[in-house]
């Protein structure tokens, strides 16, 4: 009975580590296959900036970050105006405003981030788009849509008898409180005649 004991732990710890090994070359296996299909992204917010910001320039619009871990990694931006009125700084990824900017004139901008290998100028990642918007200030004042509105009304016409209507536009974000609302009043010959909200 004594050999029994002493033969079992034999049997048995080759047994184990045979086992352990499987696990060992199983979680190498696992662990090489997940580090192959490791994903790499961009990863940014939205980019916006105000229109008409009069501090100096250039202006902090946002940042591209890659999760591209490369020693030699540089940013480069494409598409509307880049390096012209936008530019990247090449090793942080922050972009920057180098004029400023008018909604009314263009609400947004699209560009293409590229990160690549300053030593051989090879991609490390895929270009990604992304859009620059231009968030509205209340600037413009409202514009009649012609200069002169004639009307007429009969002699003897009952009180709210309509005359005419006018039309105003304001050029400001119309999807921003209170930024293109137009109200109209009378200025001369309010004793005889009003005017609503739509002219």
């Amino acid at each position: 009975m004594s050999h029994l004991i002493l033969l079992f732990p034999l049997f048995l710890a080759p047994a184990l580590a045979e086992e352990g090994s499987q696990k060992s070359s199983q979680n190498l296996c696992s662990n090489e296959v997940s580090h192959k299909r490791q994903k790499r992204d961009w990863i940014w917010n939205q980019m916006h900036i105000k229109e008409e910001i009069d501090t100096p320039l250039p202006h902090h619009v946002g940042k591209i970050t890659s999760s591209v871990r490369n020693s030699n990694a540089k940013y480069i931006i494409e598409g509307e105006y880049a390096n012209t009125i936008f530019k990247v700084e090449e090793t942080s990824g922050d972009v920057y405003a180098f004029e400023r900017l008018d909604r009314e004139k263009k609400a947004e901008y699209e560009l293409t981030a590229l990160i690549i290998d300053r030593t051989n100028n090879r991609s490390l990642e895929r270009p990604s788009k992304f859009i620059i918007k231009v968030y509205d200030i209340n600037d413009n004042a409202p514009v009649f849509v012609q200069k002169v509105f004639n009307g007429s009304v009969p002699e003897m016409s009952a009180v709210g008898t309509s005359v005419t209507k006018v039309t105003a536009v304001d050029a400001d974000d119309p999807t921003v409180s209170g930024h293109a609302t137009v109200t109209y009043e009378v200025t001369t010959g309010g004793e005889y005649f009003t005017i609503d909200d739509s002219g």
